[in-house]
């Protein structure tokens, strides 16, 4: 298996710290809103990693954080006058939601960066115990960017030519030795939340909470880093220079970086009003097809999102889909143990697109060439499949068939159908929860019913509803 690494920029040849173990870490979201579609493409892209390796054996301990504590939670606290951890908690069970909207596995870890305080304070201690840290009299602590000689390693950028564009609130009168460096611990401003440290009461930094709550969680050597290519620099940078500094190993030995998502060609902004939430996709279509999307292009090829290219995601799903029903209904009929010569050939068909499935995953995780073997075995269980089939062809090529598609996350065969009388009974009861102002279970029947293929439009009419 090959695997482009951010660090070498090449492809190179995966062998992991343990062997048929994989410890993986990638960057969550900061918990302030919906998730946008361009949060979605990593969780997907990563979630589908994951699964493979998985498939192939491993075991996998997968690490996702949320950062709940940041500039934008606390403005949205501000603004609705509660808590910022009100803020953080709602959005982190909305994106669960969403998460599981698209079929992605749960992590098997996913810590909040403010239940991991005190292991932050901690690796900021050892940091200025060993130089590369210091404290200005205000209490902000920086890192010693130039006192880490491999800086700019990851992001292939030459230290001199940098500039201090790091995600930090600029604090007046600064006392930077260094221009580019960056801050590990922050003082508190009035009606912020705030932890009691050795420099002052405050929260860290951005970047020191991923290299604590990945060194707690995985270890301080890990398989693979992942995260959008926007976290390269400066987070990921940092990460590396912050980690690799207290621990005097290599941090991570591949990173992976999904490139980005674009709208009708352009930088998906709320300002040119082309800004789309997970939420909102679901609203028109069910979340399989972002996910089919999301994987049609390599993950590191700029990806562009319109409703053009959604209709044709529909589509090509739908045509798994059919052949996964298909094998469904096959299995329940068919009979006899023993394959015909026929179907032996037939067989050994399937295998030979599971094995070029195979070769398109091992190769940088190539998914849109892994869908194409996946269409191959479509059309020629399509062709082959049929009421003579015996039972053993039948069960031995749809469990081929479904392996490669849940790869995918793809969901080849369709979820019970709702008669119409049920959905309007359920879409009656959410009604009722919501004038009761019961919105959790509100939420849990749209859900229940997305999960169905029912899509729901809350109208001045009252709820429409129809069949994704």
């Amino acid at each position: 298996m090959k695997i482009y690494n951010t660090l070498s920029k090449r492809k190179e040849e995966f062998v992991p710290i343990e062997e048929g173990k994989v410890r993986m870490y990638v960057c969550g979201p900061t918990v302030y809103n919906l998730i946008h579609i361009g949060n979605a493409r990593p969780m997907i892209f990563f979630d589908t990693v994951r699964r493979y390796f998985l498939y192939k054996g491993y075991d996998v301990n997968y690490v996702s954080n949320f950062t709940d504590v940041d500039d934008k939670i606390i403005r949205a606290a501000q603004e609705e006058g509660v808590d910022s951890s009100v803020i953080s908690e709602r959005y982190i069970v909305e994106c669960k939601k969403d998460m599981e909207g698209m079929n992605v596995m749960p992590a098997d870890t996913y810590p909040k960066a403010t239940e991991e305080i005190p292991g932050m304070i901690d690796m900021i201690r050892v940091l200025m115990d060993m130089g590369y840290a210091y404290a200005a009299s205000d209490g902000t602590v920086y890192y010693r960017t130039r006192k880490f000689r491999e800086y700019g390693k990851l992001s292939h950028k030459n230290l001199d030519d940098l500039q201090s564009g790091f995600r930090e609130i600029k604090v007046t009168g600064e006392e930077k030795e260094d221009p580019l460096d960056f801050v590990l611990w922050k003082p508190k401003k009035e009606g912020e939340p705030s932890w009691e440290s050795p420099w002052c009461d405050g929260r860290p930094g951005w970047h020191i909470e991923c290299s604590v709550m990945s060194k707690k969680y995985l270890g301080e050597e890990i398989d693979i880093h992942g995260g959008g290519e926007d976290l390269i620099f400066p987070h990921h940078e940092n990460e590396i220079a912050q980690s690799e500094a207290a621990s005097g190993h290599p941090f991570a030995h591949y990173w992976m970086h999904n490139a980005f998502l674009n709208i009708d060609g352009q930088k998906m902004s709320k300002s040119l009003g082309n800004f789309r939430t997970v939420r909102d996709i679901s609203e028109h279509y069910d979340l399989q097809v972002l996910r089919f999307f999301m994987l049609s292009a390599h993950y590191r090829s700029p990806l562009n999102f319109s409703a053009d290219l959604m209709e044709a995601a529909k589509n090509s799903l739908e045509r798994i889909v059919t052949c996964g029903e298909r094998l469904k209904d096959a299995a329940a009929k068919a009979q006899g143990d023993v394959m015909t010569a026929a179907e032996e050939e037939n067989m050994a068909a399937v295998d030979a697109l599971r094995v070029k499935f195979e070769e398109a995953m091992d190769d940088d995780f190539n998914t849109a060439d892994a869908l194409a073997a996946v269409f191959e075995m479509a059309r020629l269980l399509n062709s082959t499949v049929n009421e003579g089939s015996t039972a053993a062809y039948v069960a031995k090529a749809r469990g081929t068939f479904l392996a490669l598609t849940d790869v995918l996350g793809l969901e080849a065969e369709r979820k019970e159908e709702l008669l119409d009388a049920d959905i309007e009974a359920l879409i009656a009861e959410r009604t009722a929860a919501r004038k009761a102002r019961d919105f959790a279970r509100a939420d849990q029947i749209r859900a229940e019913l997305l999960e169905k293929g029912i899509v729901l439009e809350d109208t001045r009419e009252g709820v429409k509803w129809k069949r994704a």
